[in-house]
């Protein structure tokens, strides 16, 4: 007789190593594994990961209730730009949204002079227009011309153009035409893969309205693909098993409904990652919190506040302005595969350049045959010759003679060179960790460091050194937080309309109305998730602003009937935010008027989340865990003790210089840090100064 099912699973694809964490649904306990990252066919490293996790807990796939992935199919496919030809239709007279864009130029160009205006995602040549107009209400100003639908679907079919995302004016407050156009599309070019604004964000704003629609349209294939790939192999292993995507927003979708809205998995590992952080640092007793995630390709950093990561629509991947829900996180090129180069001006810079899983720094076996963070990092006595307790040997005489070559360039010795690599690296991620703070108008001294991810927790000591931070938690079995944040996600989707309206005009039947269409919208999605009635959540929140201000306030709205004193308790939550974010408001100002801009619901289907289980102290010191010494570069050579750090209990202190290490992950602790483990089984670093 098969197994009861009882195992729910986590899967991280990153650029290096695929995590996977094992949940026991009925003991809380936790099963962790890496397998190294298989680019060229991703969903061969995903399935290899089920497989070995399964063995390492001796069951097999009936025993598997669910299985989330964290994947970086589209997210790679924009920054690499492998898009194909889109097409696009939209309103006579706005053909040009693309081209014209937004007048501000990305941060980092003082001087416009340089920059230089990207490339459209879609050719002038490729925008076709349809005439047929709605006013801001949704009104029908002039009636849809069927007659310049069906020529442009034609002109799409016969140039050979399978991808097209359609954006009419004003489709947010109706999408009568937009559907139409669809209908007409599906008529005259059957074989054309679609996406309208009006299903992928019902919100105002031409240009960001178009852009997202045509991102979502031109992922829509490989996203599809790549899922469906992945259904149809895990069907060979648990067979009918759920299978969730995570989403930008810190929710998690079913793979058949991902197909429908692939734009939403943007951020998904990223956002994993941050989840799975602040739950871990929470249980700690840490509610203002800095992610650091550290892979092979990138770091990624969030900040959480009491428990939540910032939630923002101003994202963007790429050069492609996205306003979707997601999680506010900030990329840097500054990961272990990160190449170290020297500029024309004869400067060391390191990353975004990678060196990724394949192939590889120079110290891995068949590795590139350029320097990188990693390779510094072994050369210095960091990390240990080898990765993953040993299953991939490390060459440091490889790494050595990389960075050798490079130091002679910048006559510098090894240890210079090394050390300059692993700074410049430091200051990128500290850099990252003050636009989420400093950025923002918060104090970056007042958060708790948490680094996870292969690389995240390498270079910690140097940065609370660089940022003055009171302190670092490193997680036990940190390569695979976000693969353990997967399942600590709920079933979430958000929805969203655009409804412009001065609060002291505001209609309140209308407000009412708009948001019960929308919880109805996110019903009928979590039904179809196999989630009852009286399991759903709904989140209502609101998007505020001062009249004449170009961006909005998002602020909560409370459940049940919206009358004038819970609108105006809406209000007031208003100008306590803006005053949070930008210093001041307009409360006792009444020339200043509000306006309401977009009303949104999000649907929350709850998980059961893991346990986190509190570490047995031990006897006899940390001698116990001891497992030899080496020579390790912190500001001078040093024999330095090495711990295992499965062997250390609650309450050990570990004095630097000194290396903790674990399958998947090392921590260095500099002279003048110490870590403490913590009744979880976390890693809290502080400056033995501070103790």
């Amino acid at each position: 007789m098969a197994a009861a099912r009882r195992v729910r699973i986590g899967i991280d694809t990153g650029g290096t190593f695929t995590d996977v964490v094992a949940v026991d649904e009925e003991t809380g306990r936790t099963t962790t594994t890496k397998t190294p990252s298989t680019p060229a066919d991703p969903a061969e490293g995903f399935l290899a990961g089920v497989r070995k996790v399964l063995g390492l807990m001796g069951l097999d796939g009936s025993a598997v209730t669910a299985v989330s992935h964290g994947t970086t199919v589209a997210t790679n496919q924009l920054l690499e730009g492998r898009l194909d030809r889109i097409g696009f239709v939209t309103t006579e007279g706005y053909e040009s949204v693309l081209e014209i864009a937004r007048q501000s130029v990305p941060d980092g160009y003082g001087n416009s002079y340089f920059w230089v205006k990207p490339p459209r995602i879609v050719p002038a040549d490729l925008v076709r227009t349809v005439r047929g107009r709605l006013d801001h209400t949704g009104a029908e100003v002039r009636p849809f011309d069927e007659d310049d639908a069906r020529a442009a679907a034609r002109f799409f079919r016969d140039a050979g153009i399978t991808t097209i995302g359609v954006c009419f004016l004003h489709a947010y407050a109706d999408d009568a035409h937009e559907r139409r156009m669809l209908d007409v599309i599906r008529e005259e070019h059957p074989d054309a893969v679609v996406s309208i604004s009006s299903q992928v964000l019902r919100e105002y704003r031409e240009y960001e309205r178009s852009v997202t629609t045509l991102v979502d349209a031109a992922v829509k294939p490989r996203v599809g693909a790549y899922v469906t790939n992945i259904r149809t192999r895990l069907d060979e292993i648990a067979p009918g098993v759920p299978f969730y995507v995570m989403k930008s927003n810190g929710g998690v979708l079913s793979a058949g409904e991902v197909v429908h809205q692939p734009i939403t998995t943007m951020l998904s590992g990223p956002a994993a990652g941050a989840l799975g952080a602040a739950l871990i640092a929470g249980t700690a007793g840490f509610d203002r919190v800095l992610t650091c995630d550290g892979g092979g390709t990138s770091t990624d950093v969030t900040v959480v506040v009491d428990g939540e990561p910032a939630l923002t629509t101003e994202g963007s991947v790429g050069d492609y302005p996205s306003k979707i829900p997601m999680i506010d996180v900030v990329t840097v090129g500054a990961g272990g595969g990160s190449i170290a180069w020297l500029s024309p001006e004869g400067t060391l810079k390191v990353g975004p350049r990678s060196a990724g899983a394949d192939p590889g720094p120079m110290c891995y076996p068949g590795g590139g045959d350029q320097p990188t963070v990693t390779d510094a990092h072994v050369v210095l006595g960091r990390i240990p010759p080898h990765l993953l307790g040993g299953e991939i040997p490390l060459s440091v005489e490889a790494a050595r003679e990389g960075l050798q070559r490079l130091g002679g360039k910048l006559d510098m010795d090894l240890e210079r060179t090394a050390t300059g690599i692993l700074e410049i690296s430091a200051w990128n991620q500290a850099n990252a960790l003050r636009q989420v703070t400093v950025a923002r108008g918060l104090d970056v001294r007042d958060f708790t460091l948490t680094t996870f991810g292969g690389s995240g927790s390498l270079l910690a000591c140097r940065l609370m050194d660089v940022l003055n931070l009171p302190r670092t938690l490193v997680p036990p079995n940190p390569g695979n937080v976000s693969a353990f944040g997967l399942l600590t996600v709920d079933v979430r989707n958000d929805y969203v309309q655009t409804v412009v309206s001065k609060h002291l005009d505001l209609d309140l039947a209308r407000v009412q109305a708009v948001f019960g269409d929308l919880e109805a919208q996110a019903r009928t999605a979590l039904d179809g998730e196999g989630f009852g009635r009286d399991q759903q959540r709904m989140q209502r929140t609101a998007d505020l602003r001062y009249v004449g201000q170009a961006f909005e306030v998002r602020v909560p709205v409370a459940d049940g009937e919206l009358d004038r004193a819970a609108a105006e308790d809406v209000a007031q939550a208003f100008h306590a935010a803006h005053r949070r974010l930008y210093g001041y408001d307009f409360a006792d100002d009444p020339r200043q008027a509000v306006e309401w801009v977009n009303l949104r619901v999000s649907g929350i289907g709850p998980i059961r989340r893991p346990d986190i289980v509190r570490l047995p102290e031990r006897e006899g010191g940390t001698d116990r865990a001891v497992t030899g010494s080496r020579r390790v570069f912190f500001d001078d050579w040093v024999d330095t003790p090495t711990y295992d750090r499965t062997r250390l209990g609650a309450g050990d202190v570990v004095s630097g210089p000194a290396i903790v290490e674990e399958f998947g992950s090392t921590v260095p602790v500099h002279p003048g840090f110490a870590a403490t483990v913590d009744a979880y089984g976390n890693l809290l670093l502080t400056k033995e100064s501070d103790r």
